[in-house]
């Protein structure tokens, strides 16, 4: 089974629901057979490739609000973050454009290491404060989970796997996709939002049960002998049997 989910990193309910599929695929009897593959969303597309602005001013902006009441939405996030064992320190959060950053996941799925990458995104911006557009700290974070150092840095210096962030972004806008994360099951089954983990449970046991449906075999006399809430079945002996 094929899991597909459009995120960004620099996105809270995406770290959040993170964890919460995880949570469900931990549960779930056919993890080994899930495959998951992280696509690429941006957030904000238009934010400068190098900025130190605090994500809190950010918002005050965006929503019309003071500091101090987009301190308190940062507040309210990171306490359901914490619910989920996350830590967030919104208030170091640095704005960023995370189109490089996209890059680089594309470039850690070739190598076997695309879920270790995101993960460490994530923890990067959300926990330490770090700045995921910036060239170095990309670099850094590539080499923490085993990517080949001259590689990375030649993909975040050029302009590979623009093509493929483009696509995902492509295929987003196809799909009718407005908001991040969002999960597409084997083409078929959609989740949207920071579900908690009951509902990504169900989505993957339905998901595997639409393509492998189950068949029932031995028919036969014998295939009757069983047991319910109206009883057990009683055999019936052949005429003429002893």
């Amino acid at each position: 089974m094929k899991v597909e989910i459009w995120s960004d990193v620099v996105c809270p309910w995406c770290y959040i629901g993170k964890r919460r599929f995880e949570a469900a695929l931990a549960g779930f009897a056919h993890r080994a057979a899930v495959g998951v593959v992280w696509r690429s969303f941006q957030l904000d597309p238009h934010a400068p490739l190098e900025s130190t602005e605090p994500v809190n001013a950010v918002l005050a902006q965006k929503y019309g609000v003071s500091l101090q009441q987009a301190a308190a939405m940062s507040a309210q996030v990171s306490a359901l973050a914490a619910e989920d064992g996350l830590e967030y320190h919104l208030d170091q959060a640095q704005r960023s454009n995370t189109f490089t950053a996209h890059r680089l996941i594309h470039f850690a799925a070739t190598q076997g290491c695309q879920d270790a990458l995101k993960e460490r995104l994530l923890r990067a911006y959300f926990t330490e404060g770090a700045a995921v557009g910036d060239p170095a700290t990309l670099v850094r974070l590539a080499a923490e989970v085993g990517l080949p150092t001259a590689e990375a840095r030649a993909v975040v210096a050029g302009t590979a796997y623009a093509a493929e962030v483009r696509a995902d972004e492509q295929r987003a806008q196809a799909l009718g996709i407005r908001g991040v994360p969002f999960f597409v099951l084997d083409d078929t089954y959609a989740v949207s939002g920071a579900q908690p983990a009951a509902v990504f449970r169900q989505a993957l046991e339905q998901a595997w049960t639409a393509t492998h449906p189950l068949i029932t075999l031995g028919q036969s006399p014998a295939a009757g002998l069983l047991c319910g809430e109206d009883g057990c079945a009683i055999p019936v002996a052949p005429e003429g049997a002893h």
